[in-house]
């Protein structure tokens, strides 16, 4: 089969096509025919050379896919067998860029109806992510106030319109002013242009000096002492990425007296069995949402697995609002 691979560490210069062997699922595991991959900041940062794959996983980049479940491994039970010839979308450790990939079967769910399967590729990651952390982890919940970072990329995206059906007030960052239509399109109550306002200051305003119930942070060290002084009191922040650092100082102090949380996760590295867990809590109370219209799939733009390279490079730059995804 067709498959990515990066030759070094570096730049998208480092993406090539390659020939790889069919994987071939064991008992417990599906093989699916990828209809579309989805392009994650976890591949941009395995490319770096900054988050290899965990231990076993599979060096083709990749987290997520949607596809069709053409086999199921010899011996898998009845459940696992009647996947066969359904259209699923699938989390990965990794081996997402290729026209084949194998998963465990409780990893995988069926494409919510009326979203096409191409688009759904960029469904499971996100929905995993923004779920376990904001419902989980935070445990956001109906009229609470949250903050999300970065309104308008794929985890953004998403966030707001699930914060949008849970009955939460959203205040979003974004660094332009058509971002900031966009995100409020998705349901963000209040949008910060970090480009042009003080985010924390901005913050203070809206919510009256109170501040946040819950933050979900994908900066990291930059914003770790603007989103602390974000926090009202009891205050959850969940950082689950580190595109502005990852060292920074804490007013331990500032934590104390307002019995903050820093709650720092990743989902790609989780044992099976959590992870299992976690898509069965988003075939619960995040599918029933996404078929009734609560959300919907914001794919940016679609490119050809040959071009993976280019997509990598539109990624980089900034631009794109939603989700990038790799069609085989």
């Amino acid at each position: 089969m067709r498959a990515v691979e990066y030759t070094a560490a570096g730049g998208p210069e480092v993406i090539r096509i390659t020939e790889a062997a069919d994987p071939v699922p064991s008992a417990g595991e599906v093989l699916i025919e990828v209809a579309a991959s989805g392009l994650n900041r976890a591949d941009v940062m395995q490319r770096s050379g900054v988050y290899p794959p965990p231990a076993g996983a599979s060096p083709i980049p990749g987290l997520e896919v949607s596809g069709r479940v053409v086999a199921a491994g010899l011996g898998s039970p009845a459940a696992v067998q009647e996947l066969v010839g359904v259209d699923v979308v699938a989390l990965l450790a990794g081996g997402g860029y290729a026209e084949r990939v194998v998963v465990d079967a409780r990893h995988v769910l069926p494409v919510p109806k009326g979203v096409d399967v191409v688009d759904a590729a960029g469904l499971i990651e996100v929905a995993a992510t923004v779920h376990s952390n904001l419902r989980g982890e935070a445990a956001a919940g109906p009229g609470d106030t949250v903050l999300v970072h970065g309104g308008t990329g794929g985890i953004g995206t998403f966030a707001l319109q699930f914060l949008r059906a849970l009955g939460a007030t959203t205040l979003t960052t974004v660094g332009s002013p058509e971002k900031a239509e966009l995100a409020r399109s998705l349901g963000a109550d209040h949008v910060i242009d970090y480009r042009q306002e003080d985010v924390r200051a901005r913050v203070e305003e809206i919510t009256g000096g109170r501040g946040v119930e819950a933050i979900l942070d994908v900066v990291g060290a930059k914003y770790l002492e603007a989103n602390l002084k974000s926090l009202a009191s009891g205050g959850r922040l969940v950082v689950i990425g580190l595109q502005g650092g990852r060292r920074a100082e804490i007013d331990l102090g500032l934590m104390l007296a307002r019995r903050l949380r820093i709650i720092a996760t990743t989902l790609r590295s989780r044992d099976a069995e959590t992870k299992a867990r976690i898509i069965a809590g988003v075939g619960e109370e995040v599918w029933p949402v996404i078929e009734d219209g609560g959300i919907t799939v914001q794919t940016d733009r679609v490119f050809a697995l040959e071009d993976a390279a280019a997509a990598h490079e539109y990624f980089d730059s900034g631009a794109h609002t939603g989700k990038v995804l790799l069609r085989p």
